[in-house]
Formats: C-alpha cells, structure tokens, sequence
C-alpha cells in the first residue's frame, strides 16, 4: 500500500503523523510526506518528503486574513470559535498554492490512502477528484472534522474550478481518549508523542533532589509574542520549593532578567523524555503539549494564549487533572497547588491509563490498511 500524508509547515500539526507513518512503514507500506516549505521539522523522522506549494511562509497567510502585520498568536479579544474561524480562514489561504502540487504527486506516486491533518484544505479535494480513500489525523482534542470543514468553506471556488462537488469523506484518526474529545466514530489510537529529536542532558535521566517542573510555550508563541505568558510564573516561582525547566527553545530569554536559582534554561529536549522526569508542567494549552503530559501522566497548569488554547484548558480542567490561569494571574500559591494537589496527580494518572488502554498505531494497521479498500 502506498500511503500519502500531507498537512501544513507546523510542527503541531505535522508531529501526530510521525507514530502512524512509523507504524505502517514498519508494516511494510511505502510512506511518503507531502508537505509545504520548510521540511526540514520532518527530516529527522527518516521519512521520504516532498514540497508542494509556493514557498511563502504560513505566517504571511496570517497576516493575509487578519489584515495585520506581525500577527500575535494570543487572541485575548477573541471568542474560542472565532479564534477558530480566523485560523481556518488562514489555513485555507495557505492550502491554495498546494493544490496542483499535491493532486499531481498523489496521481503520479499513485497513493492508495491520502492521510492528512484537518488544516490542509488541498487534500480532501484532491482525494475527491482521484477517488483515493482519506483519512484525518487528528493532533489533538478538537474536532478535525469540524476545521476541515470550517476550511473547505474557505475554497469554493477550487471545487468549482476543479469540478468537484464536495470534499471527499474522511475518516478520523484520533489519538486521543474519547472523555478528551476528537471526532466521533473513526479510529481511535494511543498517543505515542513524537517532538522530533534532540540531545538530552544527563542529568535529565533521573529525577533530581526536588520536585521538577517543566515549562513550554510550544514551537509558536516565543517567535510571535515572546515570553509574555510566562514573566509573571518566573517572578512567583522563586518562592516554591521547585526545580523549574524552561523548555522554551532557541527563545530570547533577556526580557526575563535574571532568573531566580530554581530557574533553569534548557537546550530544546523533546518533551516526552523531559515530562518523564518531571512532577508537573505549565504551557500555554496546546495539543502537543497537553498529549504528551497526558501519556507522562503528570498534572499540567495551563496558560490559553490563542489557536485551540481554550478548548483543550476546558477539557483538562473538567477532568480534574489540570488547573487553567490566566498569565497575569499565576502566583507562588497556585504553582505549590499544582504540585501538591492529590487529587490532581490522582486525575492525571487516570488520563495516563485511558491512553494506554487504547491500541497503538502498531495495533491499528490493518484497520488503517481496510480504508485503503472503502468505497470513497
């Protein structure tokens, strides 16, 4: 079987495809990604890609929609479904260029199964023109369906010129515990978190004397807004008998100023084995963060800055696992909850055995290789 995934240049949405790829390469199927400039967050995942669009970065399809230059990624002015509308509006914008690209490489590569991610508008169309069955991988705890659709509203008018009637139907890959959401019906995956590669100190191997915490703001924020989500939990986390990590990148960290002694800088380690040393972490609400402290199955503090923030801060929240701030109001109180709540750490351990209870991508292969077969 030859399977074609594809989704837009950002690594949140692109990661959540590696396990499933891996999964069916590993089965024997051929791989390859599709995927717009840059490609090189996906080189380190040994698979096979290729370019298709016009090379202009996301953030200009941003810009495009908002009609501002240098857009923020927090949205404070904003309701959760008009944060969400604006994204598929710009998420469309981005798709257009990839259109042509994507449906040539699919017919000449001759894909049996086109996977894709919710925010790439070319792929249902070009599964609907070539009658290849579809498949979206979902990245995190909102409904793919849902933004697939917000996005194919957004281009009409390449149905039209194409002469295709509607998208494609697409079937949900989730990986996450149907109690977090995704789509209903579908398939249902453990989430294996991939955060791509990177050296890990040594001292990171184990726990240390204290409790540890980590603290990420995703791939995103830090090159938009800078560390302003993050300036008032420095300041109070001096006063809490903690380790904090700060998992922030290549970020500037000078607008912090000196950080106190239980502060400490990180190079960038994949989040997955920093959690697994760690008693609890604080991020903005993004899917990739919040997934993999559910499989490290610690409590998380949540700061919602844009995107899909808000959606993900109210399901951890009512699960009991997690507590959810504004940025403004985090103090030392708040952070000595988090990791001193019983009733957290309980919650979270329960979200840990949901997701463990669900098959791997391993698992899933031969469900995954019957789509290939379903009438589209």
């Amino acid at each position: 079987m030859r399977v074609l995934f594809t989704g837009p240049a950002a690594p949140s949405h692109l990661f959540p495809m590696v396990p499933t790829a891996q999964a069916l390469r590993a089965a024997g199927h051929d791989v390859l990604i599709a995927v717009p400039k840059p490609m090189e967050q996906l080189g380190m995942a040994g698979f096979p890609v290729i370019g298709i669009g016009d090379g202009r970065p996301l953030r200009e399809s941003f810009e495009a929609v908002s009609g501002e230059e240098g857009t923020s990624y927090a949205k404070p002015d904003l309701t959760q479904d008009q944060i969400l509308d604006m994204a598929a509006a710009a998420f469309a914008h981005a798709s257009r260029s990839t259109v042509d690209d994507l449906l040539e490489i699919a017919r000449a590569w001759e894909a049996d199964l086109l996977v894709h991610d919710s925010c790439m508008a070319a792929a249902q169309l070009v599964a609907a023109q070539l009658k290849i069955p579809a498949a979206l991988q979902n990245f995190g705890l909102s409904s793919g369906l849902d933004m697939a659709a917000r996005l194919a509203g957004h281009v009409t008018d390449l149905y039209e010129r194409h002469g295709v009637p509607a998208p494609a139907r697409s079937t949900p890959l989730n990986i996450v515990p149907a109690s977090l959401g995704g789509d209903p019906g579908g398939l249902r995956m453990r989430c294996i978190p991939y955060n791509g590669g990177g050296s890990i100190p040594a001292d990171l191997l184990r726990r240390g004397p204290r409790p540890q915490v980590a603290v990420t703001l995703g791939t995103v924020i830090t090159r938009l807004d800078g560390l302003q989500a993050i300036t008032q939990l420095i300041e109070a986390a001096a006063a809490v008998d903690a380790e904090f990590l700060l998992a922030l990148g290549d970020a500037d960290l000078s607008g912090l100023g000196s950080l106190p002694a239980n502060v400490r800088a990180l190079p960038w380690v994949p989040l997955a084995e920093l959690l697994r040393v760690c008693d609890a972490v604080v991020h903005h609400g993004g899917a990739g963060s919040s997934l993999t402290a559910v499989q490290a199955g610690i409590p998380q503090l949540l700061l919602p800055q844009g995107a899909d923030n808000f959606i993900v801060a109210d399901t951890l929240a009512a699960t009991g696992a997690a507590l959810r701030s504004d940025s403004r109001d985090v103090d030392s109180e708040l952070l000595a909850r988090l990791l001193a709540d019983p009733a957290l750490r309980t919650a979270a351990a329960i979200l840990r055995a949901e997701n463990d209870a669900l098959p791997t991508p391993a698992a899933l292969v031969p469900d995954i290789e019957a789509l290939a077969t379903a009438p589209c």
